[in-house]
C-alpha cells in the first residue's frame, strides 16, 4: 500500500486536495467544485490502473465474519474499525474498473438530478430558495436597512455600546426579512461602520459585531440554509430510520417508532426561532458588557432628533403595557374559562371510539424485543391493552358510521357546549384593541374621542357576538350583526395607523414587521408549507418596495395599500365562508363572498402588477431579477457539482469507509461530536452549500439513524455552519466586509473582531448541546 495508507483514505485526500485547489483556483465555486469531482476521479482511476492503490476490505466471506453474522451482529456494523482482527482481503478500488465505475456514476448522476434538481418531492420545497432570495433582495434594494440603523441608533445609542446593540438588533430583524448575507453585511458595513468610527468605536468590536449580526440570517426563519438542509434532513432521517427498523427485525419505521419518521422544513424554521434568538441576545449581551468594560471603546452616543410626540412614564406604562398586557391576559383568561372558544357545530360521519393503539402490536417476536428496548415494558402493555379494548368493541381504527340520529345529538350536544365568545371574533378584536391602545399612546395629546369610538366598537362587537352570534349563526348574519361595531373599529384603526405612522419607530419597524409575521406566522402556525409562504413574503416585499418608490417620489401609494387591505379581506372572507360555490346547496351570502372574494382577488393581481411597473420604470426591478437568478443559479449549479463529488467519493468507497468508521463507536453523541468538529473545521476553508451537499450526505445515514432527535440535529448543524460565514480565512462575510469597509479598517482588525463572536457561536452551540430543549420547544406548542 502507498505510504502504509489504505487506498481509500489516499482516495479521499486526493479529493479534498483537489476541491481546495479549485476553490483557490480562483474559478466560481460552483464550477471548481465540478472540475475538481472530474480531476480527482481521474487521478484516482489511473492511480489504481496502475495498481499502486489497494484496499484492505474485511473478508465477508470469513468464517470469523460468518460467526459475527450468526451471533446477530448487524452487518452494517462489522468494520475493521470495531473488529481489528477480522481477515482482510485487498482488493482494487473500483473492483469492475474504472470504466465501470463511470458507467455507474453517470447512471447516478442522472437520476439524482431528476430527483432533486428537475422533479421529486423536494423540488416544490427547493422553489421556496427562489422565492426567499427575491424577498431578500427586494427588500434590500427598498432600503428598508437605512431606516432601521438610522432609527435604531437614535433608540440604543445613548446606552453603552448602544450603536453596536442596535447593530445586532438590526442584524436580527433583517435575518428574519431578508435572510441575504452578502446584503446584510455590505449594507450595515456601509451605513453603521463609519459611523462608529466617528463616534469611537473600537475597530475590532466594530467589524466584529457587524460581521456576526449579518450572518444570523443562517439561522433565524426564513434561512435558506434550513430549506436547503431541511430538504436533504429529511430524505436521510427516513432512509435512516427505515434502515435502522429493519435491522431491529420490524417491516417499517413507522412500526418501529411509533411515528412517521418525517422532518419537514417547516418544522425545522419552527425549531430555528429560539436558538436564532438566543444567538442576537448573546451578540447583544457581549456588545454591551464590552461597552461597561471599556468605556472609551465604545462609548454612549447622545440621541438626535426624535421619534414622535413626547410620552411620559405613566403614559408609556398605560397604554404600552398595562392595558396591552390586560387585554391579553383577559382573552387567554376567558380562554381557559370557556368563556372564549370553538363554535363550530361540524360533527364527523365516524365516532371517535375506535382509536388505534398508540404503538403496533402485531408484529414479530424479534420486531416486539426491540421495540420494547426503545419504548420501554410499560409502553409496550400499554398499547397491548389499548389493543386489546380495540378488539373487545369490535370497531376498526377509524371508528363506526353514526346514524343521522347519532350526529345530530352530537350537533345538539356541540351547541349546548359552545363557548358564548367564538375565538376568531376574540383575537381580532383583541388586536383591534391593541393597535388602538399603541395609538392612544403614540400621540397622548391628541383627542381621544376616535380611539374612543373604537373601545365602543369592540365593547359592542363582543356583547354582540353573547347576546346575537351563537354556533347556528350564518356568516352572512354574523358580518350583518357585526357590522355597525365593525365599521366603528375601522374608523378608529384608520386613526391609529395615521397616529402611529408619525411615530419615527413604527414608521419604519410596522411595514416589515407585517411581512415577516404574516410569511412567519404561516409557516410556524401550520397553516402553510414554506413554498407558498414564501411566495407571499416575495409579493409583500415587491409591494413594499414599490410603496416605498412611490413615496421618495412623491406620488400616492394608495393603490398598494388597497392592495394589502384587498388580500386581507380575502383572506377573512376565505375563513368565514364556504366558497364552493355550486357544490350542494348555495345560499345568498355563499354567493355574495364569492363576488367580493372574486373581487378583491382580482384587485390584489393588479395591485402586484402594479407594483412591479412601478419598480421596472423605476430601474429597480430588473436588477432585482438579475441579482435573484444569479444567486438562484449559484445555489443549483452547486448543487449538481456537488453530486457530481459524492458520487466519486461513493464510487471508490469513500462514504462506506467513513460510515464504517464513525459506526465504530458505541455511543452516538460521540458520533455526533466528531462530526460537528469536522463540520467547524471545514467551517474554515468550505462554504455552508458545500458542507451541505458535499459533507452531510455522507454522514446523514450515521447521525440521522440513532436515537437523536433529527430536529435537533439539523439545528445543531446549520448553527455551527453559521461559524463557515465568521471563521478565518475564508469566512464570506468577512470579504464582503473588508471589500465595504473604509481605507483604515486593515484586514486584522476584521480577523480580530470575529474571534469573540466565533467563540460566542461556540458557547450557543454548548448551550443548545446542554439544553436541546431550546430547540424542541417550539415545534411541540405548534401544529405540524
Amino acid at each position: 500500500m502507498l505510504f502504509g495508507m489504505d487506498g481509500v483514505e489516499i482516495g479521499l485526500i486526493i479529493v479534498f486536495l483537489c476541491l481546495f485547489g479549485g476553490i483557490l483556483s480562483g474559478f466560481p465555486v460552483a464550477f471548481a467544485i465540478a472540475g475538481s469531482a472530474i480531476l480527482s476521479f481521474g487521478i484516482i482511476a489511473i492511480l489504481d490502473g496502475a495498481g499502486i492503490l489497494q484496499h484492505a476490505a474485511v473478508d465477508a466471506g470469513s468464517d470469523a465474519y460468518r460467526a459475527l453474522v450468526a451471533e446477530g451482529v448487524n452487518p452494517l456494523n462489522i468494520s475493521k474499525f470495531r473488529y481489528p482482527d477480522l481477515p482482510r482481503v485487498v482488493e482494487p478500488l473500483f473492483p469492475g474498473g474504472w470504466e465501470v465505475a463511470l458507467d455507474r456514476n453517470l447512471s447516478f448522476i442522472v437520476n439524482r438530478i431528476n430527483e432533486r434538481v428537475l422533479a421529486g418531492q423536494s423540488i416544490e420545497t427547493l422553489l421556496a430558495v427562489l422565492m426567499f432570495v427575491l424577498m431578500g433582495i427586494t427588500l434590500e434594494r427598498s432600503r428598508i436597512a437605512n431606516d432601521l440603523l438610522t432609527t435604531m441608533a437614535r433608540v440604543f445609542g445613548p446606552l453603552p455600546g448602544g450603536l453596536a446593540v442596535s447593530v445586532v438588533v438590526v442584524g436580527t430583524f433583517l435575518a428574519a426579512s431578508t435572510g441575504i448575507v452578502g446584503a446584510t453585511v455590505v449594507t450595515m458595513g456601509l451605513l453603521s461602520l463609519p459611523t462608529m468610527l466617528r463616534a469611537n468605536y473600537s475597530p475590532e468590536l466594530a467589524t466584529g459585531v457587524i460581521a456576526a449580526s449579518g450572518t444570523l440570517g443562517q439561522i433565524i426563519p426564513p434561512s435558506i440554509v434550513i430549506v436547503l438542509l431541511g430538504t436533504l434532513a429529511g430524505d436521510l432521517y427516513s432512509t435512516a430510520q427505515e434502515t435502522r427498523a429493519q435491522a431491529a427485525g420490524c417491516s417499517d419505521a413507522l412500526t418501529y417508532l411509533g411515528e412517521a419518521a418525517v422532518v419537514s422544513v417547516g418544522t425545522l424554521f419552527q425549531a430555528a426561532l429560539l436558538p436564532g434568538i438566543l444567538l442576537a441576545a448573546l451578540y447583544a449581551a457581549y456588545a454591551f458588557g464590552f461597552a461597561v468594560l471599556n468605556p472609551a471603546k465604545a462609548p454612549a452616543v447622545p440621541s438626535t432628533g426624535g421619534t414622535g410626540d413626547y410620552v411620559t412614564r405613566g403614559e408609556a406604562l398605560t397604554w404600552f403595557l398595562a392595558v396591552p398586557l390586560a387585554a391579553v391576559i383577559a382573552t387567554v383568561g376567558l380562554s381557559q374559562a370557556g368563556l372564549v372558544g370553538s363554535q363550530s357545530t361540524v360533527v364527523s360521519s365516524y365516532s371517535d371510539m375506535g382509536e388505534s393503539a398508540s404503538l403496533r402490536t402485531r408484529v414479530s417476536p424479534q420486531c416486539q424485543a426491540s421495540m420494547i428496548e426503545l419504548h420501554g415494558q410499560e409502553a409496550w402493555d400499554r398499547a397491548v391493552a389499548e389493543q386489546a379494548a380495540i378488539a373487545a368493541s369490535g370497531q376498526a381504527a377509524g371508528g363506526e358510521l353514526l346514524t343521522e340520529e347519532q350526529r345530530a345529538e352530537l350537533r345538539a350536544e356541540q351547541i349546548a357546549n359552545a363557548a358564548p365568545i367564538g375565538t376568531g371574533v376574540a383575537i381580532f378584536f383583541l388586536f383591534v384593541g391593541l393597535v388602538l391602545s399603541l395609538g392612544r399612546g403614540i400621540a397622548p395629546a391628541d383627542d381621544p374621542r376616535p380611539l374612543a369610538a373604537g373601545g365602543l366598537g369592540v365593547a359592542l362587537a363582543i356583547i354582540a357576538d353573547i347576546a346575537l352570534i351563537g354556533p347556528e349563526t350564518t356568516p352572512g348574519m354574523t358580518t350583518v350583526i357585526l357590522a355597525i361595531p365593525g365599521l366603528l373599529c375601522l374608523y378608529a384603526l384608520r386613526v391609529a395607523a395615521m397616529r402611529l405612522g408619525t411615530n419615527d419607530l413604527v414608521r419604519v419597524i410596522f411595514p416589515p414587521l407585517v411581512l415577516i409575521v404574516a410569511v412567519l406566522g404561516s409557516i410556524l402556525g401550520g397553516i402553510t408549507n414554506p413554498t407558498p409562504a414564501a411566495a407571499l413574503g416575495a409579493g409583500g416585499a415587491i409591494m413594499l418596495a414599490a410603496y416605498r418608490k412611490l413615496q421618495d417620489d412623491g406620488k400616492t401609494g394608495r393603490i398598494v395599500i388597497l392592495t394589502a387591505l384587498a388580500i386581507v379581506g380575502m383572506i377573512l372572507i376565505g375563513v368565514n365562508f364556504d366558497l364552493r360555490v355550486g357544490v350542494g346547496e348555495t345560499t345568498f351570502a355563499q354567493v355574495v363572498a364569492y363576488i367580493f372574494a372574486q373581487g378583491f382577488y382580482l384587485f390584489a393581481i393588479f395591485g402586484l402588477l402594479y407594483s412591479c411597473a412601478v419598480l421596472w420604470f423605476g430601474g429597480i426591478l430588473p436588477g432585482i431579477v438579475r441579482e435573484t437568478a444569479k444567486v438562484t443559479s449559484m445555489v443549483f449549479t452547486i448543487l449538481i457539482g456537488s453530486q457530481l463529488l459524492n458520487l466519486v467519493v461513493i464510487s471508490f468507497g469513500g462514504e462506506h469507509y467513513i460510515q464504517n468508521f464513525l459506526r465504530s463507536f458505541d455511543n452516538e453523541l460521540v458520533v455526533f461530536l466528531i462530526v460537528m468538529l469536522v463540520l467547524f473545521v471545514l467551517g474554515f476553508v468550505l462554504d455552508f452549500l458545500e458542507i451541505i451537499y458535499i459533507v452531510i450526505p455522507i454522514v446523514g445515514p450515521v447521525i440521522y439513524g440513532g436515537t437523536m432527535d433529527p430536529k435537533w440535529v439539523t439545528i445543531m448543524i446549520a448553527v455551527n455552519l453559521q461559524t463557515s460565514f465568521l471563521t478565518p480565512p475564508f469566512g464570506f462575510a468577512l470579504f464582503y466586509l473588508r471589500g465595504v469597509a473604509p481605507p483604515q479598517i486593515t484586514t486584522g482588525h476584521i480577523y480580530r473582531g470575529v474571534v469573540p463572536f466565533v467563540l460566542i457561536q461556540v458557547a450557543g452551540l454548548a448551550l443548545l448541546w446542554f439544553f436541546p430543549g431550546v430547540v424542541t420547544i417550539v415545534p411541540s406548542l405548534f401544529p405540524n
